[in-house]
């Protein structure tokens, strides 16, 4: 067994969890008995390998969670790994909604946590998806086309904030409300900001 070595902030983060704290303790054992480096990231328990981000407690409503970074390169013999929602790429979860199931399912969690950290090692990386696969608004394809600095502006986001705004725009049924939704972000996109900045 790995020496643990707390991390405060975490100690902290779990003493004020008022949902799911039993199952984020549990995890967190188990993330720890595997060497992992605890760490407080995006105000959530999370767990690297020299300085690689392996996996993250996510705490819900109806379950807890042990995210990986890149669960999808991960194999999945227990069918456990979830895709979290249609558009997510590369993370996975394992969902868990009692402290005892983390207990039960203890070795099945180390296995994969130390099928990650090789991953890691391995310097294996989730290639990202082609940005041809992107299908421009109509709306949009027109306010890129008329104003050249929108263009640019647009052109310098991350492909993320762009995947971000086009599945934004993308969405509403009425051409008015993609419209309206396009001009509502025209300043933010100038600025180089991200949908949810």
């Amino acid at each position: 067994m790995a020496h643990r070595i707390m991390n405060p902030k975490v100690d902290a983060y779990l003493n004020r969890a008022t949902k799911r704290q039993e199952e984020m303790q549990a995890l967190r054992m188990v993330a720890l008995d595997c060497g992992l480096t605890e760490e407080l990231k995006w105000g959530k328990p999370c767990y690297s390998f020299e300085k690689s981000n392996i996996a993250i407690i996510q705490g819900f409503k109806e379950y807890c969670a042990l995210l990986f970074f890149k669960g999808v390169l991960m194999k999945d013999p227990n069918n456990i790994l979830i895709k979290t929602g249609e558009n997510t790429h590369v993370g996975r979860q394992i969902r868990l909604t009692n402290a005892n199931e983390v207990v039960e399912m203890e070795p099945i969690l180390k296995t994969y946590i130390h099928q990650a950290i090789e991953i890691e090692k391995a310097g294996l990386k989730v290639i990202p998806k082609e940005k041809s696969e992107l299908s421009f608004p109509e709306e949009l394809q027109n306010k890129l086309d008329e104003e050249t600095s929108f263009k640019s502006a647009f052109e310098a986001l991350t492909p993320g904030r762009q995947r971000g705004y086009i599945m934004y725009f993308s969405a509403p049924k009425q051409s008015k409300t993609r419209e309206l939704r396009i001009q509502k972000c025209m300043q933010k996109i100038m600025d180089g900001k991200g949908l949810n900045d």
